[in-house]
């Protein structure tokens, strides 16, 4: 596999990937598919260096994964803080594709002037809570009932992670 930054190119890829968790009411919070075009002022958003799209691309060139960076609130004391957000294709989970994007955003974060990243993770999201949490991602916070999903109300958990003392 090969990190890189995301292109235009891979941006059907990507929404192709988002799409596919919708209907598990696992991993976000929206409840229909989105459309490539609906996602380019994201796209256009995470072309800066500080907020970077990131794809994992296998030997073939197909996407199997991607992170994303995303200002956490935008005011300039919290620029050195961001919310990351992992999603890899079904046909490439459960190979340890979360935990390679989760570890180089750990490492190279700092390169990207960010001291804190943080992760929204649905409460009965138990695999990617204990991913994170192996990780040296602590529960800093727990908004119960906020998320309502199919008439369910479900809690967010923000999980967070100092990477510069």
């Amino acid at each position: 596999m090969t990190l890189r930054d995301a292109t235009a190119a891979d941006l059907p890829a990507i929404v192709d990937i988002y799409n596919s968790t919708i209907a598990g009411r696992m991993v976000t919070a929206d409840l229909e598919p989105v459309s490539v075009a609906s996602r380019l002022a994201w796209f256009d958003a995470h072309q800066s260096p500080t907020r970077p799209l990131w794809v994992l691309v296998d030997a073939s060139g197909t996407v199997a994964a991607w992170l994303s960076f995303d200002t956490f609130y935008p005011r300039a004391a919290y620029d050195g803080t961001a919310m990351i957000a992992i999603y890899v294709a079904p046909t490439h989970r459960r190979l340890g594709l979360g935990k390679s994007l989760l570890l180089a955003a750990v490492e190279r974060a700092p390169s990207l002037g960010l001291h804190t990243l943080l992760g929204y993770i649905f409460g009965h999201n138990e695999p990617s809570l204990r991913l994170f949490e192996t990780h040296a991602f602590a529960r800093w916070a727990h908004l119960p009932r906020v998320a309502v999903l199919d008439g369910v109300a479900r809690d967010l958990i923000i999980v967070g992670r100092r990477v510069v003392a």
